[in-house]
């Protein structure tokens, strides 16, 4: 199953995973220090909604939760 959003083509990106130690220099210690780096993905999430496409057509479609939450997919009843 492809993770991308139909609407506004939201897809996974890849970033870093940072392990840190020691105590945060607000809190009375030295500093945090990174003490290693792995690469992880961030996905969006994809869920598949039934909408009304073009307000007549009812489509099953692939949507991120942030386009259904906005009110950019009209759902079909």
């Amino acid at each position: 199953m492809s993770r991308v959003c139909e609407i506004c083509k939201k897809k996974t990106v890849a970033g870093n995973q940072i392990e840190t130690r020691g105590l945060a220099k607000w809190k009375g210690g030295v500093g945090k220090k990174i003490t290693g780096k792995t690469k992880r993905k961030f996905k969006p999430n994809i869920q598949k909604v039934k909408a009304l496409i073009d307000n007549k057509t009812v489509k099953r479609i692939k949507v991120c939760t942030r386009c259904i939450s906005a009110g950019k997919v009209i759902k079909a009843l």
